[in-house]
């Protein structure tokens, strides 16, 4: 409405004042929807490796960044966060990660249903004999009853 009164004011003038203000509106769009694809796409982000987890009732495990995520897929390879692991080569790598300091790290142990027991209880003995006692197990949530 100030505007429409500026300009019958000043009958002479054919151009209008040049606008002060910034419509920030496109902009405020534009981040949310990067926020979006950012949480939509944060989580799947986390662990390369794909793992088939069994199902449990246990609480979830908070996520911290020192932690190190050993994964086991269906055909026994053993991965070190991203990294594959070559066969016989398990116990060098645990070598590298220093678990008999004082300051050990946090594993994470991602084992695919489909391994049998014996695998399972092969890496986390070779865990336990590095001196990483420090292990989580992860599991997907479930809803049903046991």
């Amino acid at each position: 409405m100030a505007m429409g009164l500026a300009s019958s004011r000043s009958g002479r003038r054919s151009r209008r004042a040049p606008m002060s203000e910034i419509n920030v509106t496109p902009f405020v769009d534009v981040m949310l929807v990067l926020l979006i694809i950012f949480m939509v796409t944060a989580p799947l982000l986390a662990v390369g490796v794909p793992v088939e987890l069994p199902e449990s009732r246990a609480n979830p495990v908070d996520q911290t960044p020192e932690q190190i995520t050993i994964s086991v897929d269906a055909e026994g390879v053993i991965y070190i966060d991203d990294a594959m692991v070559a066969d016989g080569g398990f116990p060098a790598a645990l070598a590298n990660l220093n678990c008999t300091s004082g300051d050990q790290p946090l594993i994470v142990f991602r084992g695919d249903r489909a391994i049998d027991y014996g695998r399972t209880m092969a890496v986390l003995g070779e865990l336990n004999r590095a001196g990483c006692n420090s292990v989580s197990l992860v599991t997907s949530g479930s809803v049903n009853e046991p």
